[in-house]
């Protein structure tokens, strides 16, 4: 073929669209796009007798955009043999750009081609061969270099780290895994001509005008007019004078952004712009749009981020076996980092999520099990009591048990007389009656010579727990049951410690003072942790170990009920026994979704209630903002409340920033009656019995998850009293008031809990880091078709190899170790 700057100019583009792994970025608008053009242009600058070879070469080439990776590294190679094989040899990467014809402009030219004419970069052209920044270390290990301070990458001061530090980047890696909370998709190329109002677009073009004006408030207005031979629009920014030492008239230029209208005609108001080049980072593509602090600009971190990835990602190690990535289709490691940043599509998009959801549910799965594989391993004991203890104590209590519960009893006894430590979660909804379960359970511990423990999160919880459990056993004078809790006077304390060290306590109920250096206990055989989210990893462990040679059985229990395939990621590590049955006296609360316009004829309701004896709470809107706006919101509330609305009672406030003690005070009393109607914000307290409260109004239950809004459901209907719960919204969404719907009609928190996964993900009943579980950059836990998938794969390989010590997967031990680091212990 001819030596002609046609074939050089394309070959140039060939290779530099290999180095950038096949990706159809090498010019702007994809190879199918340039390549109408450029079989044109090469036809006008050779003639007729290369028709032949330009033809060869375009069909080579054909549909490139739609072919699979392989299919693009395959159809590169061709075209390039093509472009190489001739009489004379063609122009190499390093030759420079041929002029193009006279009669056609620079702009011209932008739009036809949309590839870049810059100089090219001179000096070597292997990765290993270029220089690196001065301040840029030179690792070659994954490892090292990955924890390198952001300080030592170029442009990353001191006063750029402590920004970056706020939003938890301190490493190089922690900068390559900050992912973008959204994208702009500005890769919609338009000519201005083709523009209307309201349309998210790309133009190229070149600055005719460039003005900088000061508008009557004194602000600084920059304006340019951009045109491209078809149109003009005018582009304008407020308080960026700065931009005029940029874009002069003359520059060519990509401006992507919202399309307006000022004085009927098309404008853009600060939209996103670059220099035309080859690699567009802020216009023409799906632009990522990251979490920000003050001070930190957003082109600033995108490059800064973009660099990185350019240098770090080609030495990061992918984890992950090839039989499992063949297995699950995904794709590579490095390419789904550089795609979840920068990517080309929204299909390499979804690829890239998909990986990345996958990587994090497979560790997350993998360290689950690793846990419940050593606990598995630890000594536990083999309690010996008599069942027909256990039958008569069923038999004597004043209701009947449902089935779950008689279930769930058996589960637990089955596994107290194993030599193997029992690790199990109770769960189930409210009053589901999970309490009479732990006590048939302690009551067999005792019997088998032993103490139990049941750690509460709050005081008013425990003493609850403590009351319940004494009168349910109260056929049973021998065994003693304490409770231990921070507000008892000091003597008494030390009274009920000391019973505790000397075996005499056989049941012993408390808070967190349980775990204290100064308990020590006899012989403790189960330990029982109720609202077992409310507690840290740690001490949940520090309960644990206050068993002397052996591991106790341990039992959790939550009234947050969770759909069944999430509580096999949460809980992978422990067995589940589910009380998925309400007693047969338990009355439901009705429920009714009710717009603001109803507000009055609800406080009379209240009213009413209050006069016949009752208590009522009220919940304040969620704001997402911060504690101390929602603080704020809920002051505010309890002041119209009490003095506007109902100044005739008394009225109590609870919010996020009342300490714990403040915030039990507050509780005790409503329940003693001190207050005739408690406002709180979202931290109103779970669990605690207020069998007088007969009415839960809920303002803006459309900004509450569906379980949470059954959480609070839950506070009511504690006693012998028709209860009411009412959510008020103002939205006029269908799909909220769909969803608020629900609610009315259905009591089953499973229901809601599996309702709520599906429409709002998990994070609304289940706090990650609460159930000592890693944080989740990417995944989502409701995303049933990758958990699945990431499940499947995490127990074939436990199967296989439980401690991960095989070569294939010791790169997946140590990424599992990493991960699992970041758990908050405290």
């Amino acid at each position: 073929m001819s030596s002609s700057s046609a074939f050089a100019k394309l070959r140039r583009i060939l290779l530099l669209e290999r180095e950038q792994g096949c990706n159809d970025r090498a010019v702007i608008g994809g190879l199918d796009r340039y390549m109408q053009f450029w079989e044109r242009q090469a036809r006008e600058e050779l003639g007729s007798r290369y028709d032949e070879d330009i033809g060869e070469v375009g069909r080579a080439l054909a549909d490139y955009g739609a072919r699979s990776y392989a299919a693009r590294q395959a159809a590169l190679q061709a075209a390039l043999e093509l472009l190489q094989d001739g009489h004379e040899p063609v122009a190499t990467e390093s030759a420079p750009a041929a002029r193009a014809p006279a009669h056609r402009s620079r702009s011209e030219r932008a739009r036809s081609e949309h590839v870049e004419q810059q100089p090219r970069r001179r000096g070597p052209s292997r990765p290993d061969e270029q220089r690196q920044h001065p301040r840029a270390k030179a690792q070659n290990s994954e490892g090292e270099g990955l924890t390198a301070s952001i300080q030592t990458l170029p442009g990353v001061g001191p006063a750029r780290a402590q920004q970056m530090a706020r939003l938890g980047i301190a490493t190089i890696r922690d900068l390559i895994y900050h992912f973008p909370r959204r994208y702009d998709d500005f890769g919609q190329l338009k000519q201005i001509n083709q523009l209307t109002l309201d349309q998210e677009v790309t133009v190229v073009g070149v600055i005719r005008t460039a003005e900088l004006q000061q508008t009557r408030s004194r602000k600084k207005l920059f304006r340019v007019t951009v045109s491209d031979g078809t149109g003009t629009i005018e582009c304008t920014w407020f308080n960026q004078p700065h931009l005029q030492r940029t874009l002069r008239p003359g520059t060519e230029i990509a401006v992507s952004g919202h399309v307006g209208e000022f004085l009927g005609r098309l404008v853009f108001n600060s939209p996103e712009w670059e220099p035309l080049q080859r690699d567009l980072l802020h216009t023409g593509r799906l632009v990522p749009v990251y979490a920000l602090t003050e001070g930190l600009p957003m082109r600033w971190l995108r490059t800064l981020i973009r660099d990185t990835l350019r240098q770090w990602v080609p030495r990061i190690m992918d984890p992950m076996p090839q039989e499992i990535l063949d297995s699950a289709e995904l794709i590579d490691l490095r390419s789904a980092i550089m795609q979840i940043h920068f990517p080309e599509s929204r299909e390499a998009l979804a690829q890239a999520r998909t990986r990345l959801c996958f990587d994090e549910l497979l560790l997350l799965q993998l360290g689950v099990l690793r846990k419940r594989h050593e606990w598995r391993q630890e000594n536990g004991r083999a309690l010996d009591f008599d069942p027909r203890l256990i039958e008569a104590f069923v038999e004597g209590l004043p209701f009947g048990l449902t089935r779950a519960q008689q279930r769930a009893i058996q589960e637990l006894l089955d596994e107290l007389a194993q030599p193997v430590p029992m690790s199990r979660l109770l769960q189930g909804d409210v009053g589901s009656g999970k309490t009479v379960v732990a006590v048939a359970a302690m009551l067999a511990v005792v019997d088998a010579g032993y103490q139990a423990a049941l750690m509460a999160p709050t005081s008013i919880l425990a003493e609850q727990h403590a009351a319940s459990v004494r009168e349910m056993l109260a056929g049973y004078p021998d065994i003693r049951c304490a409770l231990l809790h921070g507000s008892l006077p000091n003597a008494e304390k030390e009274r009920i410690r000391q019973e505790v060290t000397e075996g005499e306590a056989d049941i012993v109920i408390g808070t967190h003072a349980l775990i204290q250096d100064t308990v020590d206990f006899s012989r403790l055989a189960l330990a029982i942790v109720d609202e077992q989210h409310r507690f840290g990893v740690l001490q949940r462990d520090n309960l644990r170990d206050k068993a002397a040679d052996y591991m106790p059985h341990m039992l959790a229990m939550s009234a947050t009920p969770i759909p069944r395939t999430l509580a096999l990621t949460v809980y992978g590590d422990l067995d589940v026994s589910t009380l998925d049955e309400m007693p047969p006296n338990r009355q439901p609360v009705i429920t009714a979704v009710r717009a603001h316009r109803s507000r009055e004829r609800i406080y009379a309701f209240i009213r009413g209630q209050i006069e016949n004896g009752r208590q009522a709470f009220v919940i304040c809107p969620l704001v997402e903002e911060s504690d101390q706006i929602e603080a704020k919101a809920a002051v505010e509330e309890y002041e119209r409340l009490s003095q506007e609305i109902f100044p005739q009672y008394r009225v109590g406030l609870l919010h996020g920033r009342v300490g714990a003690e403040e915030k039990e005070r507050v509780m005790a009393a409503f329940k003693a009656g001190e207050y005739n109607i408690l406002v709180s914000t979202a931290v109103v307290e779970v669990g605690v019995d207020i069998p007088n409260a007969t009415v839960m109004l809920i303002e803006g239950a459309e900004r509450f998850g569906l379980a949470q809004l059954h959480q609070f459901r839950g506070r009511v209907g504690r006693g012998p009293y028709r209860s009411y719960c009412v959510l008020l919204t103002d939205s006029r969404s269908e799909e909220n008031l769909a969803r608020l719907q629900v609610m009315e009609e259905t009591a089953d928190g499973f229901v809601l809990a599996e309702k709520d996964l599906e429409l709002r993900g998990p994070g609304d009943f289940l706090g990650v880091r609460q159930h000592g579980l890693p944080e989740l950059k990417v995944a989502q836990l409701g995303d049933k078709a990758v958990l699945a998938l990431a499940r499947r794969e995490a127990l074939r390989i436990h199967e296989r190899d439980p401690e991960l010590t095989l070569p294939q997967h010791r790169t997946l031990a140590h990424s599992v170790t990493h991960f699992w680091a970041s758990v908050t212990l405290a």
